[in-house]
């Protein structure tokens, strides 16, 4: 909890024992990177060295009969066992608390933590708990939130025990459920053995820094008794990635679609792989929330009668009856759209069971065309009849936008219709790679009031959809996926169709490549270059490499001001463009990047030359066929631009 010491704000773990205020321990480290401002809000404790007394509000004094209370880094000394404190972010700092705690004595650790979930983050997290109980003895308790921060992240849960490197104890990862209680039964002798084992934690132990602690005069262990079972070691519980797309922002959308006040979401459902992965995240939604109150779960119960406007005593107890009452898809047509496409829609929605409509733009883009050509004397025409680019892309942006101003009408319009309670929620479908290109219309159907795939590559959304054919029951998932991406804004000819990876001059693939290294490498384009000669060398020369990456900087730095208005989504991956909390970066460039790209046009002529001079002399003196080839191996030990 926030507390106000004089001038100061600290983020607090409050401890407490039969209803007194043992210590209140502040947070020493803060979270101030990634998703995380804590430094905003709280300042850090920096008087390690003692405790402090801290006088407590007259209400709550009154109420314990209690008038002040220990502040500060310690721990707490029981008659049989010491206890303590490490805070969220503290476990993952450089010189973590727990170090010279286990030094001074401390054999359990308390950690109230708000980790949000990424894929593939769990076991960078279990890791952390395992290694600093593995060499240093003792017992972890880790404690984190689960369910919707109120904005872009979702707690993933997983609360454990573990005791001494090994895990007895694992809470769900990703649950409907409002509180998860995990308990375990150990033996603090286990802590001590290990710990008088290691010489070299007997040594260390002997000249620590000591640290402060509180006396609480009782004991809290239990004696040896055969009628209790201790914990075992148990294999720790890891969910596939596309587990993890199909339960994290299902979870999320749960939370957030009860908490809102909502009745429901609406889909523009195009039939493609994005939109289509969505739908079937809102149809492993509503199975979850049947499975949940299967299980008996009254909270989830109740907000289901109350979301999907259940009367007399009935409650949702299969998920196709249950997704057509809160969810809408809308295929949204037009004479570029294919039959395929409106195919897929309408047989995904049956098998998740929305509420389907299937509309005809062309009417509204026809109206607009008619009202532009009164206005300017011009009509605009498709690149394939003979238009310009910029009358090609106008033409797109057009049906793109009456999509979106669609999907709002509808959303706020057909509950009523159905003489149903409150709005729908309108879901976007843009993948991270998408955004992180500018490969979308501003205001288009990206443009939405939350995106659950937002933060999602291309890649690992196509792995999710043949998962979830198999798992999920959706069988058409199969056969979407195996489809080439279109976004179907251009006419179709039998010359020509509209692909994405053609439009955007690279394929999704290279586009998580240059998001990794952009964000999680923290690479400007001269040294995405270097990177890439060193990942592509194989297979593409240096000026073919510089091409891509002179490619890929110029549409991110024109487009990066489309991230300022990018659907709140769920962060699900460490390379998000996410403008507002994440990554936070300018929106102006200047596009054609002349010192960087001249800097690369410069490392190519200097490998160029150095590739011919190996050729024709070799690096040892040798002939150019056989010591120039060992000569290049050598380079490249020693010198990275020798070695092209």
């Amino acid at each position: 909890m926030p507390i106000i010491r004089g001038s100061e704000r600290y983020n607090c773990q409050v401890l407490c024992f039969n209803r007194k205020i043992v210590m209140i321990r502040p947070k020493m480290w803060l979270a101030n990177d990634g998703n995380y401002r804590e430094l905003r809000w709280f300042t850090t404790w920096k008087q390690k060295d003692q405790l402090v007394e801290f006088q407590l509000p007259p209400e709550i004094s009154e109420a314990l009969s209690q008038t002040s209370v220990p502040f500060g880094y310690g721990y707490i000394q029981f008659l049989d066992t010491a206890v303590a404190a490490e805070i969220c972010e503290e476990l993952f700092t450089p010189n973590p608390p727990h170090t010279e705690l286990a030094l001074n004595g401390v054999e359990v650790f308390l950690n109230a933590s708000g980790s949000h979930h990424q894929l593939r983050k769990l076991d960078l997290r279990l890791r952390a708990f395992i290694g600093a109980t593995h060499t240093r003895g003792g017992v972890y308790m880790y404690s984190n939130h689960q369910g919707c921060d109120g904005a872009r992240l979702y707690y993933d849960g997983c609360s454990c025990v573990v005791v001494n490197g090994e895990v007895v104890a694992q809470g769900s990862q990703f649950s409907l459920k409002d509180v998860e209680v995990v308990v375990a039964q150990v033996d603090l002798d286990a802590v001590a053995s290990l710990r008088g084992s290691i010489s070299s934690f007997q040594e260390q132990a002997s000249c620590k820094t000591k640290v402060s602690s509180v006396a609480v005069p009782y004991n809290i262990c239990k004696p040896f008794n055969l009628k209790m079972l201790l914990s075992s070691p148990q294999k720790i519980m890891y969910h596939s990635p596309e587990e993890e797309i199909a339960f994290g922002p299902g979870c999320w959308l749960w939370d957030y679609l009860r908490r809102s006040g909502a009745s429901g979401f609406l889909l523009p459902l195009s039939g493609g792989a994005d939109s289509s992965s969505v739908a079937a995240i809102v149809g492993c939604m509503c199975q979850l929330v049947v499975k949940e109150i299967a299980n008996g779960d009254e909270q989830v119960k109740a907000d289901a009668i109350r979301i999907g406007n259940y009367t007399d005593g009935k409650f949702p107890t299969d998920s196709k009856e249950f997704a057509k009452r809160i969810f809408y898809t809308v295929y949204m047509g037009s004479e570029n759209s294919s039959e395929a496409t409106k195919t897929r829609a309408k047989v995904l929605a049956d098998e998740i069971g929305s509420w389907h409509l299937d509309v005809c733009i062309d009417g509204v883009v026809s109206s607009l065309l008619s009202l532009f050509q009164t206005v300017t004397g011009k009509r605009p025409h498709y690149k394939v009849d003979g238009g310009s680019n910029v009358e090609n892309l106008g033409l797109q942006n057009i049906q793109a936008r009456i999509r979106m101003v669609l999907a709002f009408m509808l959303a706020s319009l057909l509950p009523w219709v159905h003489n149903k309670k409150g709005f729908y929620l309108v879901l976007g479908s843009s993948n991270v790679d998408e955004a992180l290109r500018g490969y979308l219309t501003k205001y288009d159907c990206s443009a939405a009031d939350i995106n659950p795939i937002g933060s999602i590559s291309k890649q690992d959304l196509r792995t999710f959809l043949r998962w979830a054919a198999n798992h999920l029951g959706y069988s058409s998932l199969a056969e979407i996926e195996a489809a080439p991406p279109t976004a179907e804004l251009e006419p179709i000819r039998s010359n020509y169709s509209q692909l994405d990876e053609v439009d955007m001059g690279m394929t999704y693939e290279e586009l998580s490549v240059y998001g990794r290294l952009r964000k999680i490498f923290r690479c400007g384009p001269v040294s995405m270059f270097k990177n890439l000669c060193y990942k592509w060398g194989a297979t593409l020369t240096p000026s073919e490499v510089a091409d891509k990456v002179k490619h890929f900087f110029k549409y991110y730095s024109i487009n990066r001001h489309k991230m300022t208005v990018l659907t709140p989504s769920y962060h699900a991956e460490s390379y998000s463009p996410e403008d507002n909390r994440f990554d936070l970066r300018q929106f102006l460039y200047n596009a054609r990047w002349p010192y960087q790209f001249r800097k690369m046009d410069e490392l190519v002529q200097e490998m160029n030359g150095d590739r011919v001079a190996f050729k024709e002399t070799g690096e040892d003196g040798g002939t150019a066929a056989g010591g120039g080839g060992m000569g290049v191996v050598a380079a490249a030990s020693g010198n990275p631009k020798a070695g092209f």
